[in-house]
């Protein structure tokens, strides 16, 4: 049997067509078939493309992107979608995905993909048809997958649409889609126009390109000629050339959100020949949203969001070794990503902290908002956190996030604490310190964490922070002092060894909020002689007991939850917090939590905390940010529409307004 389908094979790619040169052409896109993608998937097809499309290394390679993209797992229910000869999918059935099916328009492809699933034994259903009209119920795929370069083979972009709009309808609600494209703007400008290869001993193939006249599709010929034989195919294509933001555009305009480029993927040929439209790609992914999204804004009326980051030319006092390392290279890279997932807007970045103020003022008056991610501080000094709000609101600019007075209140964790005990809230016992005179009035039981009073991200806070009796408490202030450099008030709190707990809060009050699910950190992993606290190792640290520290969702009791909420509330509104926030908490042994810190403008990375908790909730990284974007434009809309309105006419417009 297995030699019969290894015949079967083998006939299925000897090239059989023979044809007759049209010589010299003038005008390539004069002989490109509005269908030629009917015909040109053949045998020849897989002789011509067979250092990339038969190459199971290349194939291993794009379906690992794949499965790490969509975070696909085996039960899901996967269509190949312009299948091919199935090499995507048979990859993924050898891997144990068990619901794989692929499509595609070529008979003889798919006879060739039938072929190797029976003769491997795996259970792929492979069929013949059009991706415009797809023979599957709604909601029936778990993923979508347009691989190998197989979109924009249409005449009419409006095709291309169509497809999408069936994957839309195939999807089951929050089924993803990926799509392997052409790099439309680096092909514009990087393809050959005219090259030949060598394909084995007996076959050559001679390529002549050029883009069409209206610039939007890139228009190939192939004379593929036999040795002994002459032409085996003379054939003429045309791929349209989409960049980012226009697949992005055509993607949301069929009701799919979250779209994200993850890489830029660059091909090589076993053979080290051309690679004309496969050479550089785009690996793109979106999802199928509850509802559509409004259709693409052009270009010239996106609204301009200015995204502040930190100085990564300065040195950063907080970071390991005071330098922007790798890490967060790639969480601004992540940032940029998830961003350009977002419709509607051109996010401009500024993180020259010696250019910004230039910058700010030459932008001011084309800057709809501010997105403040910039929470290393002016000039990365972490005092001058507020400093930068402060700079905005002197220059007039809307912008997220917390303003420079619930900046300055939530540094001061002292100051925070007296202010939870006001409203009612339970906090840790605590002391700050500001000199060796306040040791000697110190009425706390060992053991106590140490803390600078000033700072976040755990600056200050190590695995040996916990003083277990007055000698460790003194070689603890002595090292910050010391060591570290500190010269603050130092914060002494008993040390409660119950469960860290973090609730973040997304929008405003008084009723345009959402409360996160509540997070807490296992340090199920960590060896017992080292204390279970969010420390400095475990933020920033590599190769230390706290790498397999994980936030998972906390199984607290309702009415525990309900009272977190409650608290979080009440210091949001208390603090001034803006659009987002987090709060941290420690749960006592008698199962009540206590404040340990606000946190007004969270980390935004896409492995922080606040992430980690939409993330549960499900929402996506892109959505976390528009949710902080949209609650910032909404507050500020409010406060606008009753700038300047005096009492009564406020009463009258809030009546108008049907808010009472």
């Amino acid at each position: 049997m297995g030699k019969m389908l290894d015949s079967l094979s083998s006939l299925l790619r000897r090239p059989t067509r023979y044809s007759k040169s049209l010589g010299p052409i003038g005008d390539l896109e004069r002989h490109v078939q509005p269908d030629w993608w009917k015909h040109i998937f053949d045998s020849v097809y897989l002789m011509t493309d067979g250092d990339v499309v038969n190459d199971p290394k290349i194939t291993k390679e794009e379906v690992d992107i794949v499965i790490r993209a969509l975070d696909l797992k085996q039960d899901d229910r996967i269509l190949d979608l312009c299948c091919g000869h199935g090499r995507h999918s048979l990859e993924l059935a050898r891997r144990g995905f068990k619901n794989v099916e692929g499509l595609d328009i070529s008979k003889y492809l798919i006879s060739v993909a039938r072929a190797h699933a029976s003769e491997e034994g795996l259970n792929v259903k492979f069929t013949e048809g059009d991706a415009r009209h797809l023979p599957y119920p709604n909601e029936y795929f778990d993923a979508v997958l347009i691989l190998g370069n197989s979109f924009g083979y249409f005449d009419d972009a409006k095709d291309d649409l169509r497809v999408l709009n069936e994957v839309h309808r195939v999807l089951k609600q929050h089924g993803k889609v990926l799509i392997d494209l052409t790099n439309g703007d680096y092909v514009r400008k990087n393809y050959e126009p005219r090259s030949w290869e060598w394909i084995d001993d007996k076959h050559l193939v001679c390529r002549e390109r050029t883009l069409s006249r209206d610039g939007r599709r890139l228009l190939a010929r192939e004379v593929v000629i036999h040795v002994d034989n002459g032409v085996l195919a003379d054939q003429f294509y045309g791929v349209r050339l989409y960049s980012f933001e226009e697949l992005k555009a055509l993607l949301l305009e069929a009701g799919l959100v979250d779209v994200r480029l993850h890489e830029t993927l660059f091909t090589t040929s076993s053979r080290g020949q051309d690679m004309g439209m496969m050479g550089s790609r785009l690996i793109v992914s979106a999802r199928k949203g509850v509802k559509p999204q409004n259709h693409y804004v052009p270009f010239e009326e996106l609204k301009t969001v200015v995204v502040l980051l930190g100085d990564p030319r300065r040195r950063d006092p907080v970071k390991p070794n005071g330098v922007f390392d790798e890490d967060d290279l790639f969480a601004i890279n992540e940032l940029k990503k998830a961003l350009s997932c977002i419709n509607g807007y051109r996010f401009v970045y500024i993180d020259d902290h010696e250019r910004m103020l230039e910058e700010l003022m030459r932008m001011r008056d084309s800057i709809h908002l501010v997105l403040n991610l910039c929470d290393e501080g002016y000039m990365n000094d972490p005092f001058k956190e507020l400093h930068v709000p402060a700079l905005l609101e002197v220059l007039g600019i809307p912008y997220t996030g917390a303003d420079p007075r619930c900046l300055a209140y939530c540094y001061d964790k002292s100051f925070v604490k007296s202010v939870a005990r006001d409203l009612g809230i339970p906090t840790p016992k605590s002391v700050l310190v500001r000199g060796p005179s306040d040791l000697d009035e110190m009425r706390l039981e060992f053991p106590i964490i140490v803390k600078p009073n000033f700072g976040d991200n755990s600056y200050g806070i190590t695995y040996k922070s916990i003083a277990k009796n007055e000698d460790e408490l003194k070689g603890i202030i002595s090292w910050m002092r010391g060591s570290l450099g500190y010269d603050g008030p130092v914060l002494l709190e008993e040390y409660i060894e119950g469960e860290d707990l973090s609730v973040g809060i997304v929008g405003n009050l008084p009723d345009d909020y959402l409360v996160l699910p509540i997070i807490k950190e296992d340090y199920s992993q960590v060896p017992v002689e080292f204390p279970r606290i969010c420390c400095y190792e475990a933020k920033w640290l590599k190769g230390t007991p706290y790498d397999k520290v994980t936030s998972t969702r906390a199984d607290i009791p309702e009415n525990t939850r309900i009272l977190l909420e409650k608290w979080c509330l009440l210091l949001f509104e208390r603090f001034g917090c803006r659009d987002y926030a987090r709060f941290d908490w420690r749960l006592g042994g008698d199962g009540i939590p206590r404040l340990l810190e606000v946190n007004p403008n969270p980390g935004w990375v896409w492995d922080g905390h606040l992430n980690k908790m939409a993330s549960l909730a499900g929402i996506s990284y892109p959505e976390l940010l528009r949710m902080i974007i949209a609650s910032a434009e909404k507050r500020l809309a409010f406060k606008k529409m009753f700038k300047g309105i005096k009492v009564k006419e406020l009463v009258d417009e809030i009546w108008r307004r049907g808010f009472l």
